[in-house]
């Protein structure tokens, strides 16, 4: 089972459990403040989602390492092409 199918099996799970506590389907009688908390829900787990998403994100921006030698790297294969390149013929 990939991950994404194990998301859908539990957004699925939670949102017919949801649904079934809001509409009265299973023929409980919920407090009144518990069914104000339940109807909006949906949404207090969306802005969770997201505000732990831009938290892990900028977790990883960060604590991003640098790395020297490949830049370095990057930079020599740059010089090599561009000179390859005005050997062929293209100005730059």
């Amino acid at each position: 089972m990939t991950k994404l199918t194990q998301w859908l099996w539990g957004l699925a799970l939670l949102g017919s459990a949801w649904a079934a506590l809001t509409t009265g389907a299973l023929g409980l009688e919920l407090p009144i403040p518990c069914q104000e908390v339940l109807c909006p829900l949906p949404a207090y787990l969306l802005v969770a989602a997201g505000c732990y998403a831009l938290g892990t994100v900028g977790y990883r921006v960060a604590t991003f390492h640098d790395c020297e030698d490949a830049a370095r790297e990057l930079q020599s294969q740059i010089l090599e092409a561009r000179a390859d390149l005005a050997r062929r013929g293209l100005r730059f």
